[in-house]
């Protein structure tokens, strides 16, 4: 007998299934939705537009990149990539912490936070299209609910209790 035959599978039930397939499904084709509409009015991407909105949230409009990493959801190494290929467009800078010089820290250029200014409408607008206009206030409140109870269950550490003024 081997290893996974010997461990009882705990099946979905037909709810459950349900709702995973739907999850998945948004999952799947929800960052190519939005990916498209980023593209086609600024060639960049979601997670492009994700790592300028986080670095413009920030107080100095400058993060650590350990610290922007967490707060797009990234590996260090993706976000480098990123960051460099913002960096080339003179969206983003790079530069060593003042504070400590073995920190990266990442900061959103002038032109940068022009840029995402101007994104800022469409974007909005093709998020809520995408997402909320079929949402009632009640889906509103359990998809944060949710979305943050399985958050916690991937990665403790990343999440956060939502903020009502928070945007896209």
């Amino acid at each position: 007998m081997t290893e996974l035959q010997s461990a009882p599978v705990r099946w979905l039930s037909p709810e459950e299934r349900q709702a995973w397939l739907a999850l998945y499904a948004v999952a799947t084709r929800l960052p190519g939705t939005l990916d498209a509409d980023l593209f086609k009015r600024a060639r960049i991407t979601l997670f492009d537009y994700h790592v300028l909105a986080m670095t413009s949230e920030s107080p100095e409009k400058q993060l650590a990149m350990s610290e922007l990493a967490l707060r797009s959801n990234a590996s260090l190494s993706r976000l480098s990539h990123v960051v460099k290929k913002l960096e080339q467009r003179g969206w983003m800078r790079r530069f060593p912490s003042p504070k400590d010089a073995r920190v990266t820290t990442a900061a959103i250029t002038d032109e940068g936070m022009a840029a995402l200014i101007e994104l800022v409408p469409g974007h909005v607008e093709s998020v809520r299209h995408a997402v909320f206009d079929a949402l009632d206030d009640r889906d509103v409140a359990d998809l944060a609910r949710i979305g943050n109870k399985i958050l916690t269950l991937l990665d403790p550490a990343a999440a956060r209790p939502c903020s009502s003024t928070e945007g896209a």
